[in-house]
């Protein structure tokens, strides 16, 4: 699905109101279901998710915790719900599984440490202690009450905030914010914009950590881009961001196309995109998660051509978030048998 426009406008529209009944329906269902008890599982639970729906920079965020984590003598494993994948799980994410096996983000995330998937969040808990990881980074799940959480880290997008703060589908939310703030224990801002700073402001006003980053290409790869004719493709959260970034990269975007989050790229898709590629005589370029799926999908030829912009997040504060984070985690470690959240 593609976010409707009208979400990401700071007052509600006309269309907003008239989604309320069923808005007020799903958010209490949502807050009510954020309320349930969870299981404790026997390592201590990091969760980085977010307040809405579509992309905000969960993947990259996860990605620089585990280097954190790492670079502090833990040994992390991601959890993820393995969105758009058809295990169930428990699996560990394996060099032979693709995006139709555990979903785009498990094979991103597998690159980096052990990646688990699981719809039973419980069930890959345990398969991380198995596995011996020290720590679990869950991979979304900020809404999802069947694990206690020790530290939970909501990802916001600087630019667009929580939208026009309504829940689903009047608005982003996953659930009203009276729901979710009591259930994080810090936000991080990616990116500038009046959404964020407002987010920022009401986090701090509820007693939270705020922590500012960047999503930036790596060097390498802007630095190939730089002049270059492109047509780029996406189907993420929020398309026009991975475009906005290939301009700051110096490339000149010459067509532009988006396609729904997590979409599922069929042959017919990829031929097509290639062959105007090719007929435009521009570079196709796509984003690492887009690429993964790519990878999954049958075409009677491999398009070797075609170019990932990778990206990494860039923390303001790093020493301040490893800080923050690692009290969380021994705080569980001396209260063994204390339940979080």
């Amino acid at each position: 699905m593609r976010a409707p426009a009208f979400w990401w406008q700071a007052a509600p529209s006309f269309l907003a109101h008239a989604l309320r009944p069923p808005s007020l329906l799903y958010g209490a269902v949502a807050a009510r279901r954020m309320n349930r008890p969870g299981q404790k599982a026997g390592l201590p639970v990091l969760c980085i998710g977010n307040f809405t729906a579509g992309g905000a920079g969960k993947t990259p965020t996860a990605l620089a915790v585990a280097e954190l984590l790492e670079g502090a003598g833990e040994s992390p494993a991601f959890l993820s719900r393995g969105y758009g994948g058809r295990l169930p799980g428990p699996v560990q994410v394996e060099e032979h599984h693709t995006a139709r096996d555990v979903g785009d983000e498990p094979l991103l995330l597998g690159r980096r440490a052990p990646a688990i998937v699981s719809r039973d969040r419980p069930a890959g808990a345990r398969l991380a202690l198995e596995i011996g990881a020290t720590v679990i980074i869950m991979d979304d799940g900020l809404q999802n009450p069947s694990l206690v959480k020790d530290c939970a880290i909501a990802v916001v997008d600087g630019a667009t905030g929580i939208g026009n703060g309504l829940p689903l589908p009047s608005g982003p939310l996953r659930a009203p914010m009276p729901a979710q703030w009591p259930a994080v224990d810090a936000v991080v801002i990616v990116g500038a914009g009046v959404g964020g700073d407002a987010v920022a402001a009401e986090a701090e006003r509820q007693g939270k950590r705020v922590f500012r980053a960047s999503l930036q290409p790596y060097t390498a790869a802007a630095e190939a881009l730089r002049g270059q004719r492109v047509l780029a493709f996406a189907g993420i959260g929020r398309p026009e961001k991975f475009f906005e970034t290939l301009r700051e990269c110096g490339a000149l975007v010459e067509r532009i196309i988006a396609f729904p989050d997590h979409h599922p790229y069929s042959g017919d898709d990829l031929r097509g995109l290639r062959k105007e590629a090719e007929g435009l005589g521009l570079q196709a370029i796509t984003t690492e998660k887009d690429l993964a799926r790519i990878a999954s999908t049958e075409v009677a030829e491999p398009w070797s051509g075609l170019m990932a912009l990778p990206v990494q997040l860039c923390i303001d504060d790093e020493a301040g978030l490893r800080k923050f984070i690692l009290r969380r985690i021994e705080g569980r470690r001396l209260r063994p048998e204390s339940l979080s959240r």
